[in-house]
């Protein structure tokens, strides 16, 4: 029995390793056709019941290698990327492509390392990402307490303006809020219009316009007429003018024609609606 061991293993095994004749070369095919494509494809189904048992969120990119080709495809794959890294001088084939080599082997060493950075990084997008909610959430908050602030001073305006109180009088009675007409020459020598385009001062006496308060509070409808020529009734909010005063806006357009003087205006209405 041991005879017949030393026989297996004796100079003869080590002769038919060095015969250049008999020794595989790396790039010969498997003695056992199929056997490595089919543990791969094995491998693959391995991965793709693996896949599908994985969370949605929890999945890596998808590779960008095709798994639907074979070992030799993929094999095949690698080749001809390999030789159009080296036409572009990326890797060299003299020193059997070692520098990509020692960049992969690189990349697995510091995989660890890699994984423990973007879990950090996660983290810290996550605790950024709860603090941008809870601060848009804050702000909607005053958003709608300033919205709500805004409508009771508007309700207050509206409110005070509804009522007239004479010298003498115990008790503010209610009167109706009418509209009000001006010429344009006569709201021009208030300083509130400052022109209108194609008319020239002498014409501003055939142009007309009626402010009156909407069922909106805070809102009113602007009608005008230019030289006979009514034109669409145009909404003009209170709280628009004040935004325009605060970001100190001096002129506005009216009916793309009129141009008035966004203060002005204010005092107007102010004087007229809100008894200010």
């Amino acid at each position: 029995m041991a005879s017949r061991l030393s026989f297996g293993l004796g100079p003869a095994g080590s002769r038919e390793e060095s015969n250049p004749a008999t020794r595989r070369s790396p790039t010969s095919r498997d003695p056992r056709p199929g056997s490595k494509e089919a543990e791969y494809q094995r491998a693959m189904q391995r991965r793709a019941i693996r896949d599908a048992k994985t969370p949605e969120k929890m999945k890596q990119v998808k590779p960008v290698v095709d798994d639907s080709l074979t070992l030799q495809g993929k094999k095949d794959k690698i080749k001809s990327n390999l030789q159009r890294l080296a036409e572009l001088g990326k890797v060299h084939p003299e020193n059997r492509y070692q520098d990509l080599i020692n960049d992969i082997a690189k990349d697995i060493r510091n995989q660890r390392r890699y994984r423990q950075r973007r879990k950090a990084e996660l983290v810290k997008l996550q605790q950024t990402n709860s603090a941008l909610n809870s601060k848009t959430n804050f702000y909607n908050m005053q958003i709608d307490s300033y919205n709500q602030y805004i409508k009771t001073c508007m309700d207050n305006l509206a409110s005070k303006g509804k009522l007239s109180k004479k010298p003498g009088d115990s008790k503010a009675k209610k009167s109706k809020q009418v509209s009000q007409k001006y010429t344009a020459a006569r709201l021009h020598e208030k300083g509130v219009l400052i022109s209108i385009d194609d008319l020239q001062p002498n014409q501003y006496k055939n142009a007309i316009f009626e402010i009156s308060p909407s069922e909106t509070v805070g809102v009113f409808d602007v009608k005008a007429k230019f030289m006979g020529v009514h034109l669409e009734t145009l909404p003009l909010e209170y709280q628009d003018l004040l935004q325009l005063q605060y970001e100190g806006v001096a002129v506005m357009k009216l009916f793309d024609k009129a141009t008035v003087n966004v203060n002005l205006l204010i005092f107007l209405l102010n004087k007229k609606f809100y008894g200010k």
